[in-house]
C-alpha cells in the first residue's frame, strides 16, 4: 500500500473538491449547490485552446451563477467562479484512497513503519548509508552481514545477558 499525496482539502472552512460530486458520463463536477462546473463551454476549432496536454484538466463554473450564489463564502469567497483541477489519473488516485480507509491498509503501514525504522537504522547507526563492496554479491554479503548485527541487537534485549552469582 503506498498512500496518496492529496493535497486537495482546504483549512479554511471552504468546500473541497471531496464536496463537489464528479459526473464520469457528462465530464463535469455538479457542486453541492446543483451547478455544473464544465471543462469547456463551447468546441473549439483552434487546437491550442483546447486541453493543456499536461495531465491537468480545468474546470470551472459560470461566474454569473457563482456571483448568485447563496453558498459563495463557503465556496469561492476570494474569486468571481470556482475553479476544480482534475488530474488524468485520478480514478486511481480515488480507488487509493478507498484502500487507505481500510484496516488492511492501517496493518500495512505499521509494517512498513517497522521496515523503515530498520533501514534508517541501518543507514545512520551502523553506516550503510554507502556500501563499501563492490558489485551485486558484494551489496549482498555487505547487507547480510549488517542484517544479522541488528538481529544480534534484538536477540540481546530480549535474552540478557545472565548475571554473576554475588554482583548486584
Amino acid at each position: 500500500h503506498i498512500p496518496v499525496i492529496d493535497k486537495a482539502g482546504r483549512t479554511d472552512g471552504t468546500w473541497s473538491r471531496a464536496d463537489f460530486e464528479w459526473d464520469a458520463r457528462n465530464n463535469q463536477y455538479i457542486c453541492p449547490e446543483g451547478e455544473a462546473l464544465k471543462q469547456f463551454r463551447r468546441s473549439y476549432s483552434d487546437p491550442n485552446r483546447g486541453p493543456t496536454g499536461k495531465g491537468v484538466v480545468k474546470y470551472q463554473a459560470l461566474k454569473l451563477t457563482c456571483q448568485a450564489c447563496p453558498s459563495k463564502s463557503k465556496c469561492c469567497p476570494n474569486a468571481d467562479a470556482r475553479k476544480i483541477t482534475r488530474e488524468e489519473h485520478e480514478d486511481a488516485h480515488q480507488v487509493a484512497r478507498d484502500i487507505a480507509k481500510t484496516r488492511q491498509y492501517d496493518i500495512s503501514m505499521k509494517l512498513r513503519k517497522k521496515v523503515e525504522m530498520l533501514f534508517a537504522h541501518l543507514k545512520r547507526i551502523l553506516g550503510l548509508g554507502r556500501l563499501r563492496l563492490r558489485g551485486p554479491c558484494g551489496a549482498n554479503d555487505e547487507f547480510l552481514l549488517a542484517a544479522t548485527a541488528q538481529n544480534l541487537r534484538k536477540l540481546a534485549k530480549i535474552f540478557p545477558a545472565p548475571q554473576k552469582p554475588g554482583t548486584a
